[in-house]
């Protein structure tokens, strides 16, 4: 292990503040809808940058720069894609979801919310969409280990299986201890050190090339002679494929529980200002980072030797060698932002759907409060397990994990998200066929027609659309009750604005 250094010291004292975080909002968690929403109490601001850091996890800093870094400026598809789909997601879901969650018997989860919203007595949405989220968030959590386990790799010289398990017991403290207000609090503070790295590693990168534009664009040319085409070596299914990523947001369960958490909808318009302008300077921050990392090992060759083995750790390697080792620590830590904020923000959504979706729904009715708390903490940590077990393979890489989950997710919520939201007529068979087609859709495409370069969200996004509409359509109309409940959530919400 690396002996204690300026670098070591600041990522400790991180980790130390962000325990200290959790603790503190221990003392303000009383029930569940504390643990698991924060008592509905988020301002715009906690709201636009929790969704932000809880959204951009280490794929931001590790996964994106390391695909710039191999490919150049034709993988920055992916950010256009985001930006779009993010920008979407806060205009026409994030207000809508946060009333009508509200009318539906307060729901505190997405499967509570389907289920209030379509009267599913039998409780099938609530079970399936339960399943989805622990199948899809078991990857999608594995991918923050990963990426975790890198950091703590690259700063304590840990050998892969121990950086791995001591990366994860960071998060899964303050977490288990203050749930949902210590991952709000937190996901704030950690937005701020992401912004502070991604804004200042690739101007520090471009300054250490030196001899100015000429030299970098020589540079770059020499190591990856399109890489300023965003169009060379890319098709049009591959740009498509790409930018489908947006659709992703509409159906992210850690994002759309801070809709759900805003204190009101007259919050979300500032925090979509705010949190989409956070969202386009890191994601030009991340592309920078990785581009101008071609350049300065293409100048550096014998600096590139850990980034010639993996890619994914650019970020990290110009982190460390760009910087005095104090400030380094600071960018270090900022890279650990977005692993905790998104895997944190990971951890408690799957707790709150095993405890609230099937402890409470299907075991435990009539349990108390405190009991439910606990149990959730619990889950945190049954979950976590599960998830290391599942990142132990060091060959594991970021991007790869996070898109197969982003896509599950993305197919199986997106659809039923937004015409829950916009379409009374669609009914609880619809519900359930849309959700059960995304997710069987996008399993099948990745492991049957990969070999095609279509991104899977695509056909699971179509097919899942079709199904609600088809299915609702040929079925009885819904109840009266359903439909005066949506028509109360539509009215509340234009009257709120």
């Amino acid at each position: 292990m690396n002996s204690i250094n300026p670098t070591t010291i600041t990522f400790i004292f991180y980790i130390v503040a962000m325990v200290c975080i959790g603790l503190y909002a221990y003392r303000a968690t009383t029930d569940f809808s504390d643990y698991i929403l924060g008592g509905r109490s988020l301002g715009s601001f906690v709201t636009a940058l929790s969704a932000g850091a809880s959204d951009m996890s280490g794929w931001l800093l590790m996964g994106l720069p390391g695909a710039i870094y191999l490919s150049g400026l034709s993988e920055a598809w992916i950010a256009v894609g985001l930006i779009i789909g993010a920008w979407l997601n806060w205009l026409f879901v994030a207000g809508r979801l946060r009333v009508h969650t509200e009318v539906q018997s307060n729901a505190l989860t997405l499967p509570d919310y389907f289920t209030n919203r379509f009267n599913d007595t039998k409780k099938l949405l609530r079970i399936s969409s339960a399943l989805i989220i622990l199948i899809f968030f078991s990857i999608y959590c594995a991918s923050g280990m990963v990426a975790g386990a890198r950091l703590f790799e690259t700063i304590f010289g840990m050998e892969y299986h121990t950086a791995l398990w001591i990366s994860a017991i960071a998060t899964i403290s303050y977490v288990c201890v203050g749930g949902f207000l210590a991952i709000s609090w937190t996901d704030t503070f950690q937005a701020g050190m992401m912004f502070f790295a991604l804004m200042l590693t690739p101007i520090f990168a471009y300054l250490a090339i030196g001899d100015g534009q000429q030299q970098f664009a020589q540079l770059i040319d020499a190591a990856r002679p399109h890489a300023f085409n965003m169009l060379s070596g890319v098709s049009f299914i591959a740009i498509i494929s790409a930018m489908a990523w947006g659709l992703g947001y509409f159906g992210q369960p850690h994002i759309l529980v801070r809709f759900m958490a805003a204190d009101s909808v007259k919050s979300i318009p500032a925090a979509r200002r705010i949190g989409m302008s956070w969202m386009i300077l890191c994601l030009g921050g991340a592309v920078g980072a990785g581009f101008f990392g071609i350049a300065f090992f293409q100048g550096h060759p014998e600096l590139a030797g850990h980034v010639s083995n993996n890619s994914e750790l650019v970020f990290m390697e110009l982190a460390q060698i760009l910087f005095n080792p104090w400030v380094a620590g600071i960018i270090m830590a900022g890279i650990l932002s977005a692993v905790m904020s998104t895997l944190s923000c990971q951890l408690l959504v799957c707790s709150s759907t095993l405890t609230e979706d099937f402890y409470k729904s299907l075991l435990r009715k009539n349990a108390s409060q405190k009991e439910l708390v606990w149990v959730g903490r619990v889950m945190v940590l049954a979950i976590s397990v599960f998830a290391i077990l599942l990142a132990s393979n060091p060959e594991s890489k970021v991007l790869g994990l996070v898109s197969y989950a982003w896509a599950g997710f993305g197919a199986a919520f997106g659809p039923l998200i937004i015409l829950s939201l916009f379409w009374k007529r669609m009914t609880l068979n619809g519900a359930l066929a849309g959700m059960v087609v995304g997710a069987v859709v996008v399993i099948g495409w990745k492991n049957l027609f990969a070999s095609t370069g279509i991104y899977e969200i695509i056909p699971g996004f179509i097919f899942a659309a079709i199904a609600i509409v088809v299915v609702s359509l040929v079925g009885k109309q819904p109840s009266k009750e359903v439909t005066e409940r949506f028509e109360e959530a539509d009215r509340l919400y234009h009257s709120s604005k």
